[in-house]
């Protein structure tokens, strides 16, 4: 029996962000368990036939250190960044553009949706620079091939979403010599985002959005105002990892996207939840 009220409540949203932008970045549980891959592919690819136009940004970060010890390799990170050298890099980019994306597109097909896997380097999709060494706990720190993000080549963007094809994009950034460079992948879900003037940029992760007391989900705040974020970390309520993802929704919003959502991936159709009805499902910060 289809729950008729649901589909009413959905009705608006679907004609509100019709032909809109979603840019999804795709990460955490909901990318290693296989119930969640399926479901948030068919999620991605109703989205495409009710009339949105989804963008793919995916992480790996526990596949590629997976991968890094099956190769005798040690995983270090500063700050939460992966130190990434020259070996490291090739790794990150056969996890990320040779087996990652590619599955992801996959299970797209597999669900009838048209989608392409592009990394960071095609086309110069995502031009970036070397992070510098900075001053880390009275150290200076150099943490080799990782990039910042300098301009994104939105023109193939849109070329791919104007024939109705889904990029899943890896974070992998070009720089002005050829070189890879490793990329966050929350950041640069976020300058794509703000460079592709999309309408919500949504975060899948494994925690139900920024809770008040982290040993009560009841405890979920809904909505987040950009201004009230340094309150908030202030008082300790957002803290460690959160902390980066809800720094990059802020940047987001500020260069022009409406809303962003911090959501947990291993809700079965969290994205549909969040997106159609009025409650949602996770965090939605906003201006």
């Amino acid at each position: 029996m289809i729950d008729i009220d649901v589909l009413v409540e959905a009705l608006p949203f679907i004609k509100e962000f019709y032909c809109k932008k979603i840019l999804i970045k795709y990460g955490g549980h909901a990318m290693i368990d296989d119930k969640a891959k399926s479901s948030t592919a068919r999620d991605v690819v109703l989205l495409k036939y009710v009339g949105m136009e989804p963008i793919i940004v995916h992480g790996g970060g526990p596949e590629i250190s997976r991968s890094m010890e099956k190769l005798g390799k040690e995983s270090k990170f500063i700050k939460g960044l992966r130190v990434t050298d020259e070996e490291t890099m090739e790794i990150i980019e056969m996890v990320l553009a040779g087996k990652i994306s590619t599955e992801i597109v996959s299970e797209l097909i597999k669900h009838d949706g048209d989608a392409i896997s592009l990394s960071g380097k095609d086309s110069s999709l995502i031009y970036a620079h070397k992070k510098p060494a900075s001053k880390i706990d009275e150290e200076i720190v150099d943490l080799g091939f990782v990039g910042e993000v300098e301009r994104i080549n939105t023109e193939l963007l849109e070329m791919f979403l104007e024939y109705d094809v889904t990029p899943v994009i890896s974070p992998i950034g070009i720089d002005e010599d050829g070189h890879s460079l490793n990329l966050n992948a929350d950041t640069a879900a976020g300058e794509i985002a703000g460079a592709m003037d999309v309408e919500k940029l949504i975060i899948l992760t494994d925690v139900r959005g920024v809770l008040r007391d982290p040993s009560d989900p009841s405890s979920l705040i809904q909505k987040i105002r950009i201004s009230e974020v340094p309150g908030l970390i202030e008082e300790g309520i957002i803290t460690g990892g959160m902390i980066p993802k809800i720094e990059t929704c802020v940047k987001a919003i500020e260069n022009g996207v409406k809303s962003c959502h911090i959501i947990d991936g291993r809700i079965e159709h969290a994205m549909l939840y969040e997106i159609f009805t009025t409650n949602g499902i996770g965090t939605m910060i906003f201006e």
